[in-house]
């Protein structure tokens, strides 16, 4: 081999000499050359520039005459450190590229001392970067989601997007815009297709619980967006445009001005869909048509509007950040028109305003410390009416039933606050820090109509490294709650580095999930209901097992990560509503639930090519095998995958996501005592993209096929072990196949 090499860079030096203007790359340690390899030229005047590819002998000898000039070049290609530098051309330059050990994905912060690497991070770390969320044009946080593995969407035309993740639903997942948790919960979920993702940089997912670091609702995850910040030009900015052949016309816009210490930046967009019902044919005609049946819609028009501020200050190692965005939606749920006649309905309509402001600031305290700082307030109203509307005259008026009429309010403050010791290398490093949350609703549905919970909490964790390849992190979380008596949380996790290549991670960390205002103090009663919270409620407790073995491996140009894990959730004092006594409803706790299982993911990149798969396995435990005669656990299947190429030269990329989401099965009495078994039925999922780029990638033009299988809603079955027949019926997934269509412009000035 060794001579093979020096005989290939003996051929490349005659070669040089015979022939001028030529450029080779090649590989550092064995002289191999490097093909594919990008190659970035700019005058020291700025007057050209361009862009080259190294074919397969690492060699570019098609170049525009820099004889004797100045020139800015950079040298990228992936598994290796990029080359920079100035010089001054010459006829034959060789350069050498060093291999650097890196992953798919690059910077974490949640839940870390400080920013960095993955495959460092003692947790393990799910990454979704910008990249993919522009190669699958993703809206909003339900879009992204849907092609992530161990995680389940659900579908409400009215609540909106939910989620289950590690079989755990999504009362039980934690979502926060940079560390900042969501308020706003209905009936437990965050309404995904609320968050959108105009100003989003990456995603960072950690699957387990965190409650040691994040407190409540982090029993089955933490999933944290991280909104845009650096720039490195002076100003820089975009505007988009996205549609959809169901009805959906997006627009969005944002800036970004920085100028030495000071970064500032606003975004801010439209959202509408106008709503659509099976069967329903696409049409250009906007003209006024008679009211009739087709005014109602199984999918409820929605319009949203939303901003967003941000404003950062550096001042020597140590940023200082505020935040504060706003979000309007409006959901209209437009009634059949009553018999006999068909000339009134009754409308409904769902209002919520989000508004939410941070300030931030995190750096070094001292050469080998850092800290972290957060202040935040949350408000969310959600307003529901009902009207009564003549469809003669379009004129509408209130209800008077009072159950129609309802306005809650959710606000939250929040601050949190770490200081970490930050020595490389150091066999003890350490974190301490405080989380306090004050949480008052209000609205006609609750106890006196006013609620408060404080929960005040003091948190330390810890990373003892006894060798240089090995880290144990404990951590204590202790919790003071005004309205309940708050568990203590403890955590311990190990990573075992073999070799740079191989890491091995193991956990055990307990969770927990607050009883939440709703639970604890709603009152819902009138002639059709009696729901009262149950002030007596406990928090529900978690222990989480994982452990999980990852695999790197660089060669030659491509990269190729491999990992799998098990994990293992038990779930004490679960909270739940249920029948009480008469005609009473309540929430309260049942006991235990399980969900366990493994998954393996694979992910390769080679040039342009990148390809990634997955296989998870989910079992949940069945509540009701305890005292009747059915399987203790149930199991599902996922499988996902996708594939993405880019062609340099043409500025074109070509995307495909596929999800597989297996049948998912359980049991429940019915109301003749008798033993159910229920399926939700499988489905698959395919979108297909298609993007390029023109003119310096200042446009961004993209096209596709979203849900190529057309799946609407899924069959789900009812099979009774008794006399009575089985029974069938649906719920809602998605609009069907859609086409879809986007316009990016960018701009950024020079310095």
């Amino acid at each position: 081999m060794r001579i093979k090499s020096l005989l290939f860079f003996f051929i490349v030096l005659m070669q040089l000499k015979l022939s001028a203007q030529n450029i080779i790359v090649l590989d550092r340690i064995n002289k191999a050359p490097v093909p594919s390899a990008h190659v970035h030229i700019k005058k020291a005047d700025g007057t050209m520039e361009n862009f080259y590819m190294t074919d397969t002998s690492g060699r570019i000898s098609q170049l525009v005459d820099y004889q004797g000039q100045r020139i800015a070049l950079k040298i990228s290609f992936l598994g290796y450190k990029t080359y920079t530098d100035t010089i001054l051309f010459k006829d034959n330059l060789i350069f050498y590229l060093e291999e650097e050990s890196q992953v798919l994905n690059e910077v974490v912060v949640t839940a870390q001392y400080s920013p960095g690497n993955p495959e460092n991070s003692v947790h393990r770390i799910r990454i979704i970067d910008q990249k993919k969320i522009e190669l699958m044009n993703a809206q909003n946080l339900r879009d992204i989601l849907s092609n992530e593995l161990n995680i389940r969407i659900s579908q409400d035309n009215i609540l909106g997007s939910g989620m289950s993740m590690q079989g755990l639903s999504g009362e039980n997942v934690k979502i926060l815009i940079d560390g900042v948790p969501m308020i706003g919960r209905q009936n437990g979920n965050i309404d995904l297709s609320q968050i959108n993702l105009n100003n989003i940089e990456r995603i960072e997912i950690v699957e387990g619980p965190l409650s040691v670091n994040y407190g409540t609702n982090a029993l089955a995850g933490t999933i944290n967006l991280i909104t845009k910040r650096d720039q490195q030009s002076r100003l820089n900015g975009k505007a988009n445009a996205y549609y959809e052949s169901i009805g959906t016309y997006n627009t969005g816009l944002r800036v970004g001005w920085n100028k030495q210490k000071h970064q500032l930046s606003f975004s801010g967009g439209r959202n509408f869909f106008d709503g659509w019902t099976s069967g329903e044919n696409f049409s250009m005609n906007f003209r006024p048509s008679l009211a009739d049946s087709s005014r109602f819609k199984s999918w409820k028009p929605r319009e949203q509007y939303f901003g967003e501020l941000l404003y950062g200050y550096k001042w020597k190692n140590r940023i200082f950040q505020y935040r504060g965005s706003s979000f309007q939606e409006r959901i209209t749920n437009r009634g059949m028109p009553r018999a006999p006649y068909g000339t009134s309905a009754f409308d409904d309509t769902y209002q919520t305003f989000r508004t939410d402001h941070s300030v931030q600031a995190n750096g070094e305290l001292t050469p080998r410390s850092r800290f972290t700082f957060l202040a935040a307030y949350n408000h969310y109203r959600r307003i529901k009416n009902t009207w009564f509307r003549d469809l003669t005259n379009l004129d509408k008026v209130l209800t008077e039933n009072p159950g129609d009429q309802d306005t809650t309010i959710f606000t939250l403050f929040n601050t949190r606050a770490n200081i970490t010791t930050n020595r490389n290398g150091a066999k003890f490093n350490g974190e301490i820090g405080y989380d306090i949350n004050y949480e008052t609703t209000t609205g006609l549905r609750i106890l006196n109509q006013n609620k408060t919970m404080g929960d005040y909490a003091l948190f330390s964790t810890a990373e003892i490294r006894p060798r240089e390849n090995i880290v144990f992190k404990p951590g204590l979380r202790y919790s003071y709650n005004s309205n309940y008596k708050a568990p203590l949380t403890p955590s311990l996790n190990l990573r075992v580095r073999i070799k740079e290549k191989i890491n091995i991670r193991a956990s055990w960390a307990q969770g927990f999930r607050a009883p939440s205002l709703k639970e604890l103090y709603f009152f819902f009663v009138d002639i059709n209901h009696n729901i009262q919270g149950n002030e007596n409620l406990r928090a529900e407790t978690s222990d989480n097992f994982s452990i999980g073995i990852s695999y790197n491996h660089i060669y030659k140009k491509s990269i190729t990560r491999i990992e799998g894990g098990i994990f293992y959730n038990h779930i004490q004092n679960m909270i739940t509503l249920a029948f009480v006594q008469n005609t009473l409803f309540s929430y309260v706790n049942i006991g235990e639930f399980i969900s366990r299982g493994f998954q393996l993911n694979a992910e390769t990149s080679l040039g342009h090519f990148k390809f990634s798969s997955g296989y998870s396995y989910t079992q949940r435990s069945n509540l009701l095998s305890e005292n009747l005669p059915i399987g203790k656990f149930s199991g599902t299947h996922e499988l996902r995958s996708s594939t993405s190429f880019s062609w340099k030269k043409p500025d074109l990329r070509i995307a495909l996501f596929y999800k597989y989401t297996g049948v998912l099965p359980g049991f429940y009495l019915n109301s003749n005592q008798e033993i159910v078994q229920s399926f939700i039925n499988d489905f698959h999922m395919m979108d297909v993209t298609i993007s390029k780029s023109f003119y310096k990638k200042r446009f961004n033009c993209s096209m596709g096929v979203k849900n190529l299988f057309d799946v609407r809603n899924i069959n789900s079955m009812n099979v009774s072990s008794g006399a009575h027949s089985s029974g069938t019926g649906s719920m809602p997934l998605s609009t069907g196949r859609l086409f879809f269509a986007g316009i990016e412009f960018n701009f950024n000035s020079k310095r």
